[in-house]
């Protein structure tokens, strides 16, 4: 149809240019409707709709963006809290006491013999007076065969002792050994310590429980010929599956003795103090920061506003295909119209 309009225009351009004229007299003859009548002219209306089109498909963008924002913050979000999972933090909290249970103090003084035991209060020992011979045992000992845990073929003598109990009053322990002779260069006693002499005593297989506290604590060592002073610290670990271990840390200060024994001697005496460092009990838990709650919190709210920003970016389209339409009519009502 159009190249038939072209062969013709071609054939008659003088008859096109008169029909054009009277199409334009006729146009501008008629009379448009009150609805059509308005203020802005046809680019100016044009340009509103072009401006609304760009904004409605900046919108979009912005919403696709969003939605990238809204997917790398949920992966990153799972994956902390995997890793959470995997890394738990360590907790530590101090409860303090005025009274410890006493520990129990197990000396194992092979040949040596224990000469003196007494419970002291504020730091203050007095001086002794018959160094290297028998004194008062003022302190709860009990002495135990048991088989050796490691080797379940030797046999191991130990001595066991009452620890301080009293924080406040700075109670300690002082205990004098004295060993006659000795076939080691080195002269020390071993000892360890565990967190309940109660219990001990309440043990209705004492052997069997000092195993268990051999296998499970560690062992020290103090010298002869040396003021040995330990202050220990109570450390309360629990684990995942809800029971609780407990460990002693000590410091220990070694002050040398100057034997002023009219005879030169050749035994040894071992001096050591055990007192608490301060009454603050340690606990050790292991906490896992992820909480499951806000993680999910958290994706609730990302979901929610990706389907916010959905539902908007649906209606932007809607309302962009609509004012296309609506523009598209408009241009066909007037093209018929000035057909």
């Amino acid at each position: 149809q159009l190249s038939e309009d072209v062969e013709r225009v071609s054939e008659n351009p003088t008859d096109e240019r008169e029909g054009e004229m009277e199409v334009h007299e006729d146009a501008s003859s008629v009379i448009l409707p009150d609805g059509e009548l308005g203020t802005t002219t046809p680019s100016l209306r044009f340009s509103k709709t072009c401006l609304k089109n760009v904004f409605s498909v900046i919108l979009l963008f912005m919403y696709l963006l969003l939605m990238a924002v809204a997917v790398f913050l949920v992966y990153q979000t799972i994956s902390d809290f995997r890793e959470k999972l995997k890394h738990p933090v360590m907790s530590v909290t101090y409860k303090e006491v005025s009274l410890y249970d006493a520990p129990g103090i197990a000396f194992y003084p092979g040949k040596a013999r224990l000469l003196s035991c007494k419970h002291h209060y504020y730091d203050h020992i007095p001086p002794l007076i018959n160094p290297g011979q028998p004194g008062d045992i003022e302190c709860t000992t009990q002495r135990i065969n048991y088989t050796d845990p490691f080797t379940n073929q030797t046999m191991k003598y130990a001595l066991v002792v009452q620890g301080p109990r009293d924080v406040k009053k700075k109670e300690l322990v002082f205990l004098q050994f004295h060993l006659n002779e000795t076939d080691q260069d080195f002269s020390a006693i071993d000892y360890l310590l565990f967190s309940s002499f109660q219990e001990f005593v309440n043990s209705p297989e004492k052997p069997k429980f000092m195993k268990d506290c051999e296998s499970s604590y560690s062992s020290w060592k103090f010298s002869g010929g040396f003021r040995t002073w330990v202050k220990m610290s109570l450390v309360k670990t629990k684990e995942e599956d809800g029971s609780e271990t407990v460990e002693f840390k000590q410091e220990t200060s070694v002050v040398n003795y100057i034997d002023q024994r009219t005879k030169p001697r050749s035994d040894q005496l071992f001096f050591v103090v055990f007192e608490w460092k301060d009454p603050f009990i340690q606990t050790v838990q292991d906490i896992i920061t992820a909480n499951p709650w806000n993680m999910i919190a958290l994706l609730c709210g990302i979901f929610l506003a990706l389907f916010k920003a959905a539902d908007f970016a649906k209606l932007s389209v809607k309302w962009m295909i609509k004012i296309r339409k609506r523009h598209l009519k408009k241009s066909h009502q007037v093209m018929n119209h000035i057909s």
